[in-house]
């Protein structure tokens, strides 16, 4: 007759235990994968993929009685860092997704705001569509093996065990909200100058021919400018984006 000791199970069972929900929480905050559209059971494989083809990159992990406080700790640690990780990813495309709520405003497009059923929220055109890019973008530079990549080497930086909270001390995640700012007035800015720009010879244009209709002339000129400029500056998307998401991912 075959008999296991309670040791032995959680032996077997803790090496692939936490990873599994430091992954599944990250893939439940990571942007594209996070979205009401991916059924949660795909979240849930993936997760376990991940956690077992890693198995040979990752440290030791402690065995922990799953009935203890220290278990309870750990289960709160692993959550806390993959959620952690998922939304720095998430801030570098809302930080995309200012930068065309700017670019859209200078343009005169807010107003064509709509709700958008993914992410729950009122947004706007050239919002949406800095989205739309970013996001296949980050699937174009293989941003998801480097948001796996980050997830593996947080098992260095934040072992499991020790001070399950030590996470939050070392990486101050509430500070990151500044980089949503700086990413995204960074993308915007050559848009702002150059419909600032088309603005200000506008309003000459209305100082000097009076009987001109600024108002009329004015509306479809940012608009073909603003539309010409996001044509011009979406190839040079990528290098603030990618290093955005490194400076993002070195916290982990």
């Amino acid at each position: 007759m075959i008999s296991f000791t309670e040791a032995q199970i959680l032996g077997w069972i803790t090496p692939l235990l936490w990873p599994f929900l430091r992954a599944l929480a990250l893939l439940s905050a990571l942007p594209l994968l996070g979205t009401r559209v991916v059924p949660a059971r795909v979240r849930i494989g993936l997760a376990a993929l991940v956690a077992l083809a890693a198995q040979a990159s990752l440290p030791a992990m402690p065995v922990v009685p799953l009935d203890s406080w220290l278990a309870f700790q750990l289960v709160l640690q692993q959550l806390l860092i993959g959620i952690g990780l998922g939304f720095a990813v998430r801030l570098v495309f809302a930080a995309i997704e200012l930068a065309g709520e700017i670019v859209g405003l200078q343009m005169g497009l807010n107003f064509a705001g709509f709700f958008d059923p993914v992410t729950a929220s009122q947004t706007t055109a050239t919002s949406r569509f800095f989205g739309a890019i970013v996001g296949w973008l980050f699937i174009v530079i293989n941003g998801h093996l480097l948001v796996i990549a980050a997830l593996v080497d947080s098992f260095k930086s934040f072992p499991v065990g020790g001070a399950p909270f030590a996470f939050l001390q070392q990486t101050l995640p509430h500070q990151w909200g500044a980089q949503v700012f700086i990413t995204g007035l960074w993308i915007a800015l050559p848009m702002v100058a150059m419909l600032s720009f088309v603005n200000l010879v506008l309003g000459v244009i209305s100082r000097v021919a009076a009987q001109i209709n600024v108002f009329a002339i004015g509306f479809p000129i940012t608009l073909g400018v603003g539309l010409l400029g996001i044509l011009l500056t979406l190839p040079l998307m990528q290098h603030p984006f990618v290093a955005a998401l490194e400076r993002m991912l070195a916290y982990f």
